[in-house]
Parts: structure tokens; C-alpha cells; sequence
């Protein structure tokens, strides 16, 4: 077993997993752990489905680690894998998203200064899944819609549908909240 340096940078710590130290993939895991449970729970709206989400998605992390190239944060490269991973359970749960052309221009929704921040969780989290999911990688974790498409293989257009969407079905839940 591996001498475990307290703080390991993260090229130092991809090393020692990919040398299938278990030290190093439980530092790894744990250090990413709560922030990926969080993202695929707000993806699915499901405690069970994110546990799976968070699993499967580590097994693919380990898996796939030595395909890491660094041109991103490890942690931007394990958000990927999950967010895809846990669209991918939405899909097999036949989660469909809808199409829709001629939409307004995007606006940010203001929710006012009064709004819960628990309430305002249970509300998104209450959206469809093709709406939540696209809430939540844009409004959230700040993807863009090309970027939304290509991770979740719609297009762009049905990125920016289901946003617009979610965002009107929010402020029919919220508005008697602000």
C-alpha cells in the first residue's frame, strides 16, 4: 500500500488510482461524493435513483480514469460522467423531452428577494424530468444549451424549449411564493 500524502494534487492523486491504490479512490470519492450526489439527485428528484446515479457514475469514473486527459478540472470531467450517467437512468425510465420551435428569447427569472430556498428546491425538483434536467444543467451548474445538447443528444433547440418550459411551470408553482 502507498505512503498517502496529506494533500495530493490532483495528477498525483488520478496516479495512485490509476495504480489501483484504494486509499487514493476513496480520497477521490469522498472528495467528490456530496457535490455528485447532490447533481444527480437534482436530476432525478429521486434519493434511490441518485445513490444508483452516484455508483454506477463512480464505477465509470474508475473505469475510465486513465482516459482522463486533464484538459479540464477532474471535477468538471467526474460532472460530466454523472450528468450523463444520470440521464441516461432518466432514459431507461423513458423520460422524453419535448420539442418546441419559435420560442421567446430566454430571460432570467427574477424570484424575488422573500423566496425559500428549501421551498424553491422542492419546486424545481417537483418539474418534469426533461425540464428539471435542463434547468438544473443550465440555471445551476451554468451549462450552455450547446453544451446541454451534446451531453444530453437533443438539440438545442429542445435544450432551450425545455428551459423555457421549466421556467414558466416554476412560476406557476412559485407565484403565490413571491
Amino acid at each position: 500500500m502507498t505512503t498517502f500524502q496529506v494533500s495530493m494534487t490532483e495528477k498525483e492523486l488520478v496516479q495512485s488510482c490509476l495504480k489501483d491504490d484504494r486509499i487514493a479512490q476513496k480520497k477521490l470519492y469522498d472528495k467528490y461524493r456530496k457535490a455528485m450526489f447532490t447533481l444527480a439527485y437534482r436530476i432525478t428528484g429521486d434519493f434511490e435513483a441518485a445513490n444508483d446515479v452516484l455508483q454506477e457514475g463512480f464505477v465509470k469514473v474508475f473505469r475510465g480514469l486513465n482516459s482522463f486527459r486533464g484538459e479540464s478540472t477532474l471535477g468538471a470531467w467526474i460532472k460530466t460522467i454523472i450528468v450523463r450517467t444520470a440521464y441516461s437512468h432518466l432514459r431507461k425510465e423513458k423520460i422524453f423531452f419535448e420539442s418546441v420551435d419559435n420560442l421567446p428569447p430566454n430571460s432570467k427569472v427574477d424570484w424575488g428577494h422573500y423566496l425559500d430556498a428549501e421551498y424553491l428546491e422542492k419546486a424545481i425538483l417537483s418539474l418534469p424530468e426533461g425540464y428539471r434536467t435542463v434547468f438544473i444543467l443550465v440555471e445551476v451548474e451554468g451549462y450552455g444549451h450547446k453544451e446541454v445538447a451534446a451531453l444530453l443528444g437533443i438539440s438545442e433547440g429542445t435544450s432551450k424549449s425545455q428551459l423555457f418550459y421549466s421556467k414558466k411551470r416554476l412560476r406557476e408553482i412559485l407565484k403565490d411564493q413571491v
